[in-house]
């Protein structure tokens, strides 16, 4: 072998574990950590990120997805009352001291699990929604299965330490990206104290357990954790102009180092990378033709923006849009996916393709609908004759 050939080989060993040191040294306290963007779910630094690990109270990140899509599918109301068990009563661990047979609304008690980490509070939401924590706890199972966060398992929905209560700094992240899907839980989990006011008239003073919120620009959420199994842990989430960084360290050794990984891994991200728009969802892109609609044309966009996460150091390109529309047959509603469009760069090549729905709903065509068309299309075509 060369010496050239040597040298070359020995500088790229040196690059590698320079690089690696670098990366390790964004949560060096953290036994497991991650940093993902939000909108491409892209990983921007990792650390043993599919570890099996406590998670504490970073539980309540997979209770508040499964409250949140009850409430934005309809099945629950902010507003809704809650009686509190003997069950969620007795809850140890942090809680907000909610007392057997007290009522409290849906709103509450979900500012309560977000601000306070109350384990009380959130297993009465449980219990509300499914009727019990144990079918509460097999629904999130079940969810985050969907999801892809395989190497989760919970036994709770609070997160106080129990054999086979597990998850990963991956799944984390992917169970917060999709809570993050529900902009109206940031109204919470931003909040730094507030009060609840309890049926006898007190109010209790809730504190954010998740001190950047208050103490770094653009944090307003997410989910602490503590037990002497799990350490302390954070799942974090920051934005700064369009773009959001979603962090996670577990196995902190104090409340500290938790928060000074996640700043560190929240700089690094910030100072390293941007996210460009190439198109929002509400950009049209097209009109094609609807079968059997009450209108014969509707225009589609994109099911979500398209974005690209970009170093700060490149500059943006200019990109076009290749649509590609199934038939569309009424009804049909914005959110229902009616095709693709595919991202082509400057130089023509495909990088990435995309969901697309339609801007409006359009009906279904009645009788009356065809007939109000058909006698149009006879005027028009006797106006033609008479030209």
């Amino acid at each position: 072998m060369s010496l050239k050939r040597c040298l070359l080989i020995i500088m790229a060993f040196c690059l590698f574990i320079s690089n690696a040191k670098a990366a390790e040294d964004y949560a060096p306290g953290a036994k497991s950590a991650i940093l993902i963007d939000n909108a491409t779910g892209k990983v921007l630094f990792e650390k043993n990120v599919d570890e099996k690990l406590a998670p504490a109270s970073m539980t309540k990140i997979g209770s508040m997805l499964l409250i949140m899509e009850a409430i934005d599918n309809g099945n629950l109301s902010l507003d809704d009352q809650v009686t509190i068990s003997e069950e969620a009563a007795n809850m140890g661990g942090s809680q907000v001291f909610l007392k057997a047979g007290e009522v409290y609304t849906v709103d509450a008690l979900l500012k309560s699990v977000a601000v306070a980490s109350g384990n009380d509070a959130v297993v009465a939401l449980a219990e509300k929604i499914a009727g019990s924590q144990d079918e509460f706890v097999e629904m999130m199972n079940k969810r985050f299965k969907e999801l892809g966060a395989s190497n989760t398992n919970f036994v709770n929905a609070h997160g106080l330490d129990a054999e086979g209560h597990y998850s990963t700094a991956r799944d984390m992240a992917i169970i917060a990206m999709e809570l993050l899907k529900h902009e109206k839980i940031l109204e919470y989990t931003s909040i730094y104290e507030e009060y609840l006011e309890k049926n006898d008239g007190t109010k209790t003073w809730l504190v954010n357990t998740n001190k950047l919120v208050r103490f770094y620009d653009g944090v307003d959420g997410l989910k602490t954790g503590y037990t002497t199994t799990a350490g302390y842990c954070l799942t974090a989430t920051a934005k700064k102009d369009n773009f959001r960084l979603i962090s996670v360290v577990m196995g902190e050794e104090s409340t500290e180092s938790r928060s000074s990984d996640t700043v560190k891994m929240l700089n690094y991200g910030f100072n390293t990378y941007k996210i460009n728009t190439i198109k929002t969802k509400d950009e049209v892109l097209g009109k094609v033709r609807v079968e059997q609609g009450k209108e014969d044309f509707v225009e589609i966009v994109l099911l979500e923006d398209a974005t690209e996460l970009l170093k700060n150091t490149q500059e943006l390109e200019t990109y076009k849009f290749n649509l590609k529309v199934n038939k569309i047959k009424a009804p049909v509603k914005p959110g229902d996916i009616v095709g693709s469009a595919e991202i082509i760069d400057a130089e023509g090549n495909i990088i990435d393709e995309v969901n697309v729905t339609v801007k409006k709903e359009i009906k279904k065509a009645n009788l009356l609908d065809y007939l109000i068309r058909n006698i149009k299309i006879i005027g028009a075509g006797k106006t033609i004759l008479k030209q």
